[in-house]
């Protein structure tokens, strides 16, 4: 049995490594495409443009596994169909539930390499090639980063009109609010500095409101150095103009449990979290789902029919996780139901039909 699990797995990640390598030379080649235009700028060589592109791929095989593992999977399987193995491997006694657990298993493998792959690597590759290609090009990076916030931080908002590597603000304000959610203090520099604990205002005018009966009172007064205690931290400021797609999962997790603890939105970065933690569970639906046909007819299932198969369910795959997404924010349900629903019915009405189809041959 053992000797059936390794041939089959091996077997499917033989096809797998060749639709990653299909699928991401084809990206390859219009990424690099897109880079001609920009070869002889300043250090931009040719060179320049291949690592760029080279250090990109693993963003781009993450973005797109489930995609990739369901092809290779099911052209996997249909090699052994017409090749009629999976005929023999039936005639030894092995039932259909037993093949399709074997191959969701061997998926589950795949996908596990490319969720490491995708949170641990493509994070360092991908801000690698985009700091190399600005630095060939001559671009000042800090200049791409000068753009403002307003951050919510217990009872403080903060706004930032520049930012400087989220480290260093230009144009600050900062209002505090009382127990009752009142303006209590306002405070503004021209300059702030960002340890990672505090912010380290110079030359600071805070104004302290004060009521008295109908009138407020305002007194101002001015610090050559003034210190503010925040919670965030300064990957929360590296994240502030990253889309959620950008993120990891664990820099997404915490993004979402400070929006939530300021009671602030997050519905974007929570179904960008669901939308990836339910790519197991709909690739395994996906895969059962598609082995129904591959199983239906073993004399009549050739490899282009397993091709055409394999395009139709991960365009559908592809389709049903965006649109997904989309739905939960435009209707504002919940995106764990959005994310996972649609999988799980899947996931069950493939089980029960390959389950009854099991029984039947």
């Amino acid at each position: 049995m053992k000797i059936l699990d390794r041939y089959i797995a091996k077997t499917l990640l033989f096809y797998t490594l060749g639709v990653m390598v299909i699928w991401a030379g084809v990206y390859a080649l219009f990424n690099f495409i897109n880079e001609v235009d920009l070869i002889g700028r300043q250090d931009y060589t040719l060179l320049s443009a291949i690592i760029y592109v080279v250090a990109d791929l693993p963003s781009v095989i993450y973005a797109h596994s489930s995609v990739i593992i369901l092809l290779g999977c099911l052209l996997g399987l249909g090699h052994l169909a017409t090749t009629a193995q999976l005929i023999v491997v039936r005639s030894g006694g092995i039932s259909i539930m037993k093949i399709a657990q074997k191959v969701v298993i061997a998926a589950l493998l795949f996908m596990l390499i490319t969720i490491l792959l995708g949170e641990f690597v493509a994070p360092v590759t991908t801000k690698y090639a985009e700091l190399y290609r600005s630095k060939a090009l001559g671009r000042n990076i800090s200049t791409a980063s000068q753009q403002g916030f307003w951050l919510k931080d217990g009872n403080a908002i903060i706004n930032v009109k520049k930012n400087f590597d989220g480290s260093v603000f230009k144009k600050i304000t900062l209002m505090r609010l009382n127990k009752e959610h009142q303006l209590d203090a306002v405070m503004y520099s021209d300059k702030a500095v960002f340890d990672g604990n505090q912010l380290n205002f110079e030359k600071t005018t805070r104004h302290q409101l004060k009521q008295t009966g109908k009138f407020t009172d305002i007194q101002s007064k001015d610090y050559q150095q003034y210190n503010a205690k925040v919670s965030f931290n300064q990957s929360l400021i590296n994240n502030l103009k990253k889309e959620p797609q950008m993120l990891s999962m664990i820099a997404l997790y915490k993004h979402i449990s400070f929006l939530s603890s300021n009671n602030l939105t997050s519905e974007d970065f929570a179904t960008e979290l669901y939308k990836r933690t339910s790519k197991p569970v709909t690739l395994v639906a996906m895969l059962m789902l598609s082995m129904l046909f591959i199983f239906g007819s073993l004399r009549d299932a050739t490899l282009g029919k397993k091709i055409f198969l394999g395009m139709v369910v991960s365009l559908l795959f592809e389709l049903s996780s965006r649109i997904g997404g989309v739905v939960s924010l435009r209707f504002n349900y919940d995106p764990f139901f959005g994310a996972f629903a649609p999988a799980l019915v899947v996931l069950m009405i493939a089980f029960f039909l390959l389950r009854k189809k099991s029984l039947e041959i």
